[in-house]
């Protein structure tokens, strides 16, 4: 398999454990160190486990539940043998106490090359209209 349809198939994971809301596999494609930066959110999220209090916040506050996620638009730039980034739109189904609403989204997501398998270093959000 060509590195870059390793790169589409480990964001391919990310989006299918979000998408189905298994919450903690989601989090396991992501370095302990990998660092957030969400439009919806005023800071950067540096580590993964301040991303996962987050959510959890999410949950207890909003009532925040993913229904399902859609990958669209896809892009590999390979930076070199160990990294790369990974562009797509998302259309998220997404559930709060305020009902459901479809979020659409673009995103970027950096990966690198560890202990043989493309993990996700950071996640970027933005709108999109």
């Amino acid at each position: 398999m060509s590195k870059d349809a390793q790169v589409k198939s480990a964001a391919a994971v990310i989006v299918d454990h979000f998408g189905s809301g298994r919450v903690a596999q989601y989090f396991e494609c992501f370095a302990p160190d990998a660092d957030f930066i969400f439009y919806t959110h005023t800071e950067r999220i540096v580590s993964r486990i301040a991303y996962v209090e987050l959510w959890k916040t999410w949950e207890n506050e909003m009532g925040f539940k993913v229904l399902g996620c859609a990958s669209t638009n896809q892009n590999v730039r390979l930076i070199d043998e160990n990294n790369a980034i990974f562009t797509h739109d998302v259309a998220s189904e997404i559930q709060t106490n305020d009902g459901t609403d479809t979020v659409l989204e673009r995103e970027t997501i950096v990966f690198t090359f560890k202990d043989d398998k493309w993990v996700a270093v950071h996640e970027h959000l933005s709108p999109r209209t």
